[in-house]
């Protein structure tokens, strides 16, 4: 049944064969086990349209891939390798049997067919279905391969493997990466030597984010590789700040108007990196055109798909310089590969198309009676001249005989020993002791292929020193080199390692590079492809509607908030004593503000209060020295004293509201403000009394003036002072004054100050010292007409005036300043309305004892 479904399948594809399908097959059937392998020698299918009218033509290509046959040879090198060796598979022994899958899904597909079902009899009927397939050319037994190497392309793979997975056969991959086939529920037969494009994918995403690459151009030919490649990479980008400028995807063997239509898209947009996720093929026609039209300064980043094709370079080296690109795990020497290579007699090359062919592109000339059938390359089989039969690879550079770069074929050589080393483990089964039913094991030599699919699966084997173990998807572990372009001696290609991403090492550390030794498309640093400039700190990043997040807009912080880093995304608030710098990128102390001995405001206002206190301390000693004088004791000489003496505290109490405040200093200051006034008033208060008192007596020796002697003006003095006391003791207890750090003002200033505690407090010390300022007023008012000579009642008028003048006018400037200037109003007032009262009752008397002193 499995055999007519193959048919079947043979018979749908065989119109889509290659022309030279029946000689494009390599093998050696003497096995054993024969593995089966895939090989894209040709690529770049030419296509014609169909007419449903006529047969279609069979498909021709352009490139002949010599790549290809590298890996070809290599799984040649390694099968002849393993039945060398005596400690594997001592007992069996390997064939081959290869096919030229062309990279194209309907070749690819009859080529696997005819590996599993075997190379169809010689008989009669059959050689009429080969010929109407293409293969009527040799009759050879039936070799079925249990298992194929192949392919290289992702989307190929997929196809093979829905055909082929229905049947369990195992297929395992030197190149297909695509992360989709990662999916055992979907393709449960399918291992692979190739990392998958998931962790190729985190590479590019880290690689672009490293160098700053914010808006990169993504482009990929028509495929499954491609379009999962570029999912995942938009998907994971995002995590790294990075965005697409364009994705853009152009069919397989791309037109000219594709071609254009691709680079219009490029020249439209400001990205100066394009990632490509094609193969080369495709890219040779997109390098084609762009030399064509001259766009050059582009920064390529290559997927591994072309990250190592030296045949790019040729025509496109001033388009390629530069180019960054993940390469698989490099092999550093295959013992005895490159004398493989080399050894090619004649006869196999008359005979084995493949190596014909290559023969003919490389050196350009003709074989006699070669099995070549393909007109492409340099020339056409009949312009070339006959080989002389003196051609020799080592005269010539040749991607065949390149062993620098042993990547795909190292995956070659890998995966031939995956199916040995199951081989092994299923040769070394005891009986009753297998993994299958009844615990039973696999012959070697007739096995099912699903048998040795589960022995793939477990395979954990050594490679030229390196340990090669598969997950649960059967994918390898990741390792890439991450390879750098540059131009080498004459022009040639330097493929220079400068880095690589290891996915077993942590998150963060995974992508190492030299950015040393790395050359750039132009100049001597990696080209700026950005969307948006980054934010510098100080402000933060503003999307734009609309647009990707990578185009945005800086917007400074605000005030009070800072950012310290690049592309920020918030400003984050600096601590209550902390406040941005100018810049906004930093925090620093606040300003701290309160009214300093130090600066020119505090020197003058402290300057003021010790001038005024040493004024009224020398009219103390003018007084003290004419005290015996008529003047000094018609003025009531005591309250005169005590009157002077509490102006000077009254001057020095300015000091304390200088420096910066303190709990003990805030709450000396107000009290100490409230008391030395009503002690001042208090004494005017007692003098007005006194002057008021003797000159409204109409008889001299009137017993008025026993009712208010000296004691009683000491006691008035106390009593009118104690209230105030009370008061400041009562405000001192309930809500005492405090030191505050005031930033509601000034934002970016701490100002230090003495809040009062309680403001009722605060006022009724204010008020009553009002009150006494009034009831002195009326009462000198009352005494303004009395004698002259005696009189001071109209000079304690004056200061009071000024008293009043000075306090009324402070209140709204108290209510209405903040900060040290409010202390500066309040010391202030205080010595204006000290030195108003110093100056009105004292002055005059002054002037007459030192200057007129016969008034006297």
């Amino acid at each position: 049944y499995k055999l007519v479904l193959l048919n079947t399948h043979l018979l749908t594809v065989q119109h889509y064969s290659l022309i030279c399908l029946c000689h494009l097959q390599y093998k050696n059937p003497d096995g054993d086990v024969v593995i089966g392998g895939l090989f894209p020698l040709h690529y770049s299918p030419v296509s014609s349209p169909l007419t449903y009218n006529v047969k279609p033509t069979p498909n021709t290509y352009n490139y002949f891939s010599a790549r290809a046959l590298r890996w070809m040879q290599t799984m040649t090198f390694a099968i002849k390798e393993i039945n060398g060796r005596a400690d594997l598979l001592p007992r069996l022994k390997l064939g081959f049997h290869i096919r030229d899958s062309c990279d194209d899904i309907p070749v690819s597909l009859r080529a696997s067919f005819l590996l599993v079902n075997g190379q169809p009899e010689g008989s009669k009927e059959n050689a009429s279905q080969d010929e109407a397939a293409g293969l009527g050319c040799e009759a050879v037994n039936r070799t079925v391969s249990p298992v194929i190497i192949g392919d290289a392309g992702s989307g190929v793979s997929m196809a093979l493997l829905r055909s082929l997975g229905s049947f369990h056969i195992p297929l395992v991959s030197y190149f297909a990466s695509c992360s989709c086939l990662s999916n055992q529920r979907e393709f449960p037969t399918f291992m692979r030597t190739m990392p998958s494009d998931a962790f190729q994918i985190k590479a590019l995403a880290q690689l672009v984010r490293y160098f700053g690459w914010t808006w990169v151009g993504v482009i990929g030919v028509e495929s499954d590789y491609a379009r999962f490649a570029i999912q995942l990479f938009l998907k994971e980008s995002v995590r790294y700040g990075v965005c697409a400028a364009y994705t853009h995807f152009y069919p397989v063997g791309p037109s000219h108007q594709d071609i254009e239509k691709l680079l219009n898209v490029i020249q439209m947009t400001s990205s100066k990196v394009i990632i490509n996720f094609s193969g080369e093929a495709e890219m040779q026609d997109i390098l084609r055109e762009m030399q064509r039209r001259n766009l050059t300064g582009f920064q390529w980043i290559a997927s591994e798909a072309w990250a190592t094709s030296k045949s790019l370079w040729e025509n496109s080296a001033n388009l390629l310089k530069g180019t960054l690109g993940f390469a698989i795990q490099r092999a550093a020497v295959i013992p005895g590969l490159q004398q493989h290579l080399a050894a090619l007699t004649p006869s196999a090359i008359h005979r084995i198309a493949f190596l014909a062919e290559f023969w003919e592109e490389t050196f350009n000339c003709r074989l006699n009676g070669s099995a070549n059938a393909h007109n492409h390359g340099l020339g056409s089989q009949q312009s070339r001249t006959p080989c002389k039969g003196t051609e020799a690879l080592r005269d010539v550079y040749s991607p065949y005989s390149d062993v620098t770069q042993l990547r795909v074929s190292y995956n070659v050589y890998k995966a031939v020993y995956l199916i040995a080393y199951a081989l092994q483990d299923m040769s070394n089964c005891k009986a009753g002791e297998g993994p299958f039913i009844r615990n039973t094991c696999a012959d070697p030599k007739n096995f099912k292929p699903w048998q040795l699919l589960h022995y793939m699966k477990l395979a954990n084997f050594s490679a030229l020193g390196e340990e090669v173990n598969f997950d649960q998807n059967g994918d390898p572990i990741a390792y890439y080199d991450l390879m750098n372009w540059q131009t080498g001696p004459g022009g040639s290609l330097d493929l220079v390692k400068v880095g690589f991403y290891d996915a077993s090492l942590p998150a963060g550390s995974s992508l190492v590079i030299n950015d040393s030794v790395i050359m750039w498309p132009v100049g001597k640093q990696a080209l700026r492809s950005v969307c948006s400039n980054s934010c510098p700190p100080g402000s933060r990043i503003a999307r734009r509607k609309g647009e990707p997040v990578c185009c945005y807009d800086c917007v400074p912080c605000a005030e009070g908030e800072f950012s310290n880093t690049t592309d920020s995304l918030d400003c984050s608030r600096c601590s209550g004593d902390m406040w941005p710098n100018r810049a906004r990128d930093l925090c620093i102390p606040k300003t701290v503000e309160y009214l300093s001995y130090h600066e020119f405001m505090g020197v003058l206002l402290s300057s003021a209060s010790v001038l005024g206190a040493a004024v009224s301390l020398a009219i103390i000693a003018i007084f003290y020295t004419y005290k015996d004088t008529a003047l000094v004791r018609a003025n009531n000489m005591e309250l005169s004293f005590l009157l002077l003496v509490f102006l000077t505290i009254c001057f020095l109490v300015g000091l304390l509201f200088l420096g910066k405040p303190s709990e003990w200093l805030c709450r000396i200051r107000y009290p100490a403000f409230g008391i030395s006034f009503a002690l001042c008033l208090s004494c005017l208060l007692a003098k007005t009394v006194v002057v008021l008192m003797a000159f409204r007596s109409r008889l001299p020796g009137s017993p008025v003036m026993k009712w208010f002697g000296t004691k009683q003006q000491r006691a008035s003095v106390l009593l009118g002072t104690a209230v105030q006391v009370i008061v400041c003791f009562i405000w001192l207890l309930t809500s005492p004054p405090y030191a505050n750090h005031n930033t509601d003002y000034h934002s970016s200033t701490i100002i230090v100050e003495c809040v009062t505690g309680s403001d009722v407090g605060f006022w009724l010390v204010l008020g009553y010292i009002g009150v006494l300022a009034c009831m002195c007023l009326l009462l000198a008012f009352l005494a303004r007409k009395l004698p002259d000579n005696f009189n001071e009642a109209k000079f304690i008028t004056f200061s009071i005036l000024i008293f009043f003048a000075v306090w009324v006018t402070f209140i709204p400037v108290y209510m209405s300043t903040v900060g040290k200037y409010i202390v500066a109003v309040h010391v202030f007032a205080i010595l204006a309305s000290a030195l108003g009262l110093l100056l009105c009752i004292f002055a005059p008397k002054c002037y007459i004892i030192l200057l007129k002193p016969e008034k006297n």
